[in-house]
């Protein structure tokens, strides 16, 4: 039987009125909302459904906004009888698929991911660094690249010929012209307010440790993949890396790659928009993907996993 897996998208993935239809016809989906309204200080439901992108940008209220519409739509699935065999998330979205598991409940994983997202945007502003996607080249010439520049890091491995790197604004722009010379097909100035999953955010990861070490991580209910080190990993490890995927690089295209090979051949898409699964395919054209981000997508997971 094939086995699924479910993926939470991180930063970059929002929409304007994320989560609003199935929150309206799914009370489970909107106790969400509620909850992480409560635990983030933020009026969730009015930020994800009628604010305009413009409000949900910043990076500590785009972080809470993601993950309880994440949740949100965990909570339809879940009303469906639907359960994962694996989770594994994006960036801010390894939090989400830390609730997914049960290891953190939802009001402490948005409660974190608002701290995260001060931490983040505070060690941003001191940092003035950058971030760029490198299309079309292989991973292996982008990591020598970065080795050869002195202040520029890989961030994430988002497909095979995708790689953020990101670092001093110098040394990336240093990076991208260096890339096109080698015959990369396009590079890319990412809209984000700091060099995130680098060391220059160490300050990040400093602030946020209190605030991860004080929470009790329970036994996962699925496995959790995790993005720092592409492998299954236990819960007694989950606060350090949490903590450190901060300046770590995320390694989505490896963690998917372990995926395929624990068996997994359908990877489900829980949040808004539909970035995961387009890189999932890129990794592994043979498994089926499906972006549950309204009533729709629900249904079509439902008849998807349903079947397999």
């Amino acid at each position: 039987m094939s086995k699924v897996a479910f993926c939470f998208p991180g930063q970059g993935s929002l929409e304007a009125g994320m989560g609003r239809e199935i929150a309206e016809a799914v009370p489970e989906a909107m106790a969400v909302f509620t909850e992480g309204s409560e635990a983030a200080g933020l009026d969730l439901p009015r930020l994800c459904f009628e604010s305009p992108l413009e409000d949900l940008v910043h990076t500590e209220v785009q972080q809470p906004a993601l993950v309880a519409t994440s949740l949100a739509v965990l909570a339809a699935l879940r009303k469906q009888g639907l359960e994962p065999d694996y989770v594994v998330g994006h960036s801010v979205g390894e939090f989400t698929a830390l609730a997914a598991t049960m290891s953190l409940t939802p009001f402490e994983s948005i409660a974190l991911v608002r701290e995260r997202g001060l931490a983040m945007a505070e060690a941003a502003r001191i940092s003035n660094g950058s971030m760029a996607a490198i299309l079309g080249l292989d991973d292996e010439l982008v990591e020598r690249l970065c080795d050869d520049v002195e202040g520029v890091w890989p961030a994430n491995y988002n497909c095979p010929g995708q790689i953020v790197v990101s670092g001093e604004q110098e040394a990336v722009n240093e990076v991208c012209a260096k890339a096109e010379e080698l015959g990369a097909r396009r590079t890319v100035k990412l809209k984000v307010s700091g060099a995130f999953h680098s060391p220059l955010v160490a300050r990040a990861a400093d602030r946020l440790r209190p605030a991860v070490e004080r929470v009790r991580f329970r036994d996962p209910i699925a496995p959790f993949m995790s993005t720092v080190t592409a492998k299954i990993e236990p819960a007694q490890r989950f606060a350090s890396l949490l903590v450190e995927q901060l300046t770590a690089p995320v390694r989505f295209t490896q963690a998917a790659r372990g995926l395929v090979e624990e068996g997994a051949k359908v990877f489900v898409e829980v949040g808004p928009g539909n970035v995961l699964g387009g890189l999932v395919k890129r990794i592994d054209r043979t498994v089926k993907t499906i972006s549950v981000n309204n009533l729709a997508g629900l249904k079509k997971a439902e008849e998807t996993v349903s079947a397999t």
